[in-house]
C-alpha cells in the first residue's frame, strides 16, 4: 500500500464520493479558489467546478444552516470549518436543528451532512480557535462523532460519513496533517461505531481518540523497554456511536485501564468511559482508571506553556505505573 498524508486521505476521501455521487458538493470559506485553508482542497475546484466546491462567506451561521437545509432536500453536503472552534456561532444549526430534524419528522426527513475541520491545541493559537468539542457533540442525540487519528482512518471514516444518512461530525487534528500511513488504492470505508487495536497488549488498556493515540502508541513504547510493561492502545476512532465491546474486551484481558484524550476533564469523553467501564465490567479491574487529560483550563497562548497543558506520553507513563 503506498504512504500518503493525513491531509491526502481526507482530499482522497472527498474526491472518490464526489465522483460516485453527484449530491455530494464541498462547502466552506476558502475551499474554491483558495484551495483549502489547510490545502486539503486543493485542486477540487479545477476538477469539479464551481457548482460543487462552493466558497461560503464568513459566517459558520449562515452557511451551516445553507447546509443543513440542503441535505434535507437531498443534497450530500461536506463543510468545512476552519477550526471547530468556530463551530459556536452556528451551535443552533449544528446542536438544535441538524441533530433533531430527523426525530421531529417522524423518520420523513434525514439531514446526511458532514461538518469537518480541525478539533485541536498545540500550535500556539490560543483558545478561541484551540477547542475540542466531541463531548459536546456526543452528548447530542441524533449526532455523529468520529476523530480519526491515522490516514488510513481519515479516509475511511470520511466516506462512511458521507454516505450516512444522519449528521457526521469529523474531529481532525492539523498537527497530524502531515502524518504519513498505508492507505490501500482501492475503494473502502471504515464503519462508524467500531474502534481500533492500534498495539497488542496484556499488562493494561490506554483508551484513546484523535491526537492522544499517538501519546498513547509512544508510552506503550516508553512503558515497554524501559518497565517490561505492554499496553494495548485502543482507538476509539469513534466517539458516538461507541463501541463498547473492544473497550470492555480490551479491559478484561488487561485488567487496568488509563483514558487518555485532550478533551478537558470535567464531562469530558473519557468520564463517559470511565463510568461504562465501572458499571459493565468492573469486577475485571484489578486497579482504578486513571485518566490523563488536558488541563482544565483555557488553551494557553504561550507554546512553551500549552505544551505543559496538553497530554504527553510521560504523564501516561506515569499513570500506568501508579497501577502496575
Amino acid at each position: 500500500m503506498p504512504e500518503i498524508t493525513y491531509r491526502q486521505a481526507l482530499k482522497d476521501a472527498m474526491i472518490d464520493e464526489l465522483e460516485r455521487d453527484d449530491n455530494v458538493v464541498i462547502i466552506g470559506e476558502e475551499v474554491a479558489q483558495y484551495n483549502g485553508a489547510y490545502k486539503i482542497t486543493e485542486g477540487l475546484l479545477k476538477k469539479f467546478g464551481p457548482k460543487r466546491i462552493v466558497d461560503a462567506p464568513i459566517s459558520e451561521a449562515g452557511f451551516i444552516g445553507m447546509g443543513i437545509g440542503a441535505s434535507m432536500l437531498g443534497i450530500r453536503p461536506v463543510m468545512e470549518l476552519m477550526f471547530w472552534s468556530f463551530a459556536y456561532v452556528a451551535w443552533d444549526q449544528i446542536i438544535n436543528n441538524a441533530a433533531n430534524v430527523r426525530y421531529m419528522s417522524g423518520g420523513l426527513i434525514n439531514v446526511p451532512i458532514v461538518i469537518r475541520g480541525p478539533a485541536n491545541g498545540g500550535t500556539g493559537v490560543g483558545a478561541t480557535h484551540s477547542h475540542t468539542p466531541e463531548n459536546f457533540i456526543a452528548n447530542t442525540p441524533g449526532l455523529k462523532v468520529v476523530c480519526p487519528s491515522s490516514p488510513y482512518d481519515a479516509k475511511g471514516l470520511l466516506k462512511s460519513a458521507i454516505r450516512d444518512n444522519d449528521p457526521v461530525y469529523v474531529m481532525e487534528s492539523t498537527i497530524m496533517y502531515n502524518n504519513k500511513g498505508e492507505v490501500p488504492e482501492n475503494d473502502y470505508v471504515v464503519p462508524l461505531g467500531k474502534a481500533d487495536i492500534k498495539r497488542e497488549g496484556s499488562d493494561l488498556s490506554l483508551i484513546a481518540h484523535g491526537p492522544s493515540v499517538l501519546v498513547c502508541l509512544e508510552a506503550a513504547g516508553v512503558l515497554s523497554s524501559e518497565h517490561g510493561i505492554e499496553a494495548e492502545v485502543v482507538d476509539l476512532r469513534s466517539i458516538r456511536p461507541l463501541d463498547e465491546e473492544t473497550i470492555f474486551n480490551s479491559v478484561k484481558k488487561t485488567n487496568r485501564a488509563v483514558l487518555v484524550e485532550e478533551n478537558k476533564p470535567f464531562c469530558g469523553v473519557g468520564a463517559q468511559i470511565s463510568h461504562t467501564i465501572q458499571s459493565q465490567v468492573f469486577d475485571y479491574l484489578d486497579a482504578p482508571i486513571q485518566r490523563v487529560s488536558a488541563l482544565d483550563t483555557p488553551a494557553i497562548y504561550s507554546p512553551p506553556l500549552e505544551k505543559k497543558q496538553l497530554p504527553k506520553a510521560d504523564v501516561v507513563v506515569a499513570k500506568a505505573l501508579e497501577i502496575c
